[in-house]
């Protein structure tokens, strides 16, 4: 890469990063729908196998399609190193799993998608390692939890669903203290809001189903992180089980990050307009929207994020009736448990993504009967706004 690339803004990597031609001069990325790849000799298939020629070998290991992809998200995220996964949860899984053994244990923040949750609290026990969740809002708390065998910290700022922020600094200087990775999922701000890799973080995941497709069209995933933790402790992994992305889904990705600051941009104005209309309703009990000054961490997010969030998150006063109601009369916005879409979308935690834990943990997230988490498509803000409107008068 040279320097004039390593200079390139966001939107401009989005676009051209990583690409790779064929002798056809293609303008759009192919597609490399293969399985398999064909040898000149057999000593070059040997070579190749020994990892003195460079070149691929076979699709579940490495495919010029995903190696664009990856490419490309290690130049929008600086990232050294990248593998692609089938899905966000193999992404989390992986780069949860990868480095660690019986014995170790995890420090992970309480408030963490439902399937995370199950990563750390139900799966990584079972193979002997230990995990304890913490109020992830508080350093203290991190520092408390500690224990000599600590080997990984796992956060996700902003949180799913309430919108809490972690101070990723503070965390990362605390797991480089004591020898230990920091894994942060960060799909909430996207990878044009938040650089964990710049705050200090070890390891960056993403569900690329969400913002970088955000058409609604394809699973997808991606783990980040410097070359020797890769080689070291994902590259086997990786290869060996199986969780590698398909060519297809990489095309379509790729298409899905040339658009991705336009669509992030208006989304992001869209959230802010609706959170302070929001806001000041007399049927929403609480707001939580990480562009208001009024949002609990709002020190830390003008540190380490350089705009708001494409999500909100509110209670409406009713409860679950109340809620239940709202989503019912919405028209434009639609029901859903996905996020980062073209189309508006709300969810009820409670009901769907977070109904598996307790009522207790559930309390403990901030989520209730009427808490509501609202993602902004590229409608025409007035419309959300109108269907929004007419919604709450009937919740």
């Amino acid at each position: 890469m040279t320097e004039k690339k390593r200079n390139w803004k966001p939107a401009t990597q989005l676009v051209h990063a990583g690409t790779l031609r064929s002798g056809f001069g293609e303008m759009s990325e192919a597609m490399f729908l293969t399985q398999g790849y064909h040898y000149d000799s057999a000593e070059r298939a040997e070579a190749r196998f020994k990892g003195e020629e460079p070149g691929f070998i076979y699709s579940r290991y490495a495919n010029p399609t995903v190696d664009m992809f990856e490419k490309r998200m290690c130049a929008l995220e600086g990232a050294e190193d990248a593998r692609a996964t089938a899905s966000g949860m193999a992404a989390v899984t992986a780069a949860v799993l990868c480095g660690l053994k019986a014995g170790d244990h995890i420090v992970a923040a309480r408030a963490l998608f439902g399937s995370c949750r199950w990563v750390v609290e139900t799966l990584a026990p079972k193979y002997g390692i230990e995990a304890t969740l913490v109020d992830g809002t508080e350093i203290e708390n991190w520092e408390a939890a500690v224990r000599p065998n600590t080997r990984l910290f796992f956060l996700e700022s902003p949180t799913n669903p309430t919108l809490e922020v972690v101070d990723i600094a503070a965390v990362a200087r605390l797991a480089n203290s004591i020898g230990a990775r920091l894994v942060v999922d960060n799909v909430f701000a996207t990878p044009l809001m938040q650089k964990p890799l710049e705050l200090g973080a070890h390891i960056v995941v993403y569900s690329a189903t969400k913002h970088i497709d955000g058409q609604g069209r394809c699973l997808g995933g991606i783990v980040l992180s410097d070359k020797k933790w890769i080689d070291e402790n994902l590259h086997d992994y990786f290869r060996h089980t199986g969780p590698s992305l398909s060519p297809f889904n990489a095309w379509v990705l790729l298409k899905g990050l040339e658009t991705l600051p336009l669509r992030v941009r208006q989304q992001t104005e869209a959230a802010a307009r609706i959170a302070d209309f929001l806001a000041s309703h007399p049927k929403v009990g609480r707001l939580i929207y990480p562009g208001r000054a009024d949002h609990p961490q709002a020190d830390i997010i003008k540190k380490q994020m350089t705009g708001g969030s494409t999500l909100i998150c509110f209670d409406l006063k009713g409860g679950k009736r109340s809620a239940f109601a709202f989503e019912n009369a919405l028209d434009v916005v639609l029901i859903s448990n996905n996020l980062g879409d073209a189309k508006s979308l709300i969810t009820h935690p409670a009901t769907t993504t977070h109904k598996n834990l307790t009522d207790e943990a559930r309390a403990e997230l901030g989520i209730g009967d009427g808490t509501l988490r609202l993602s902004l498509g590229l409608e025409d803000t007035d419309d959300l706004l109108e269907d929004i409107e007419q919604a709450l008068a009937k919740a």
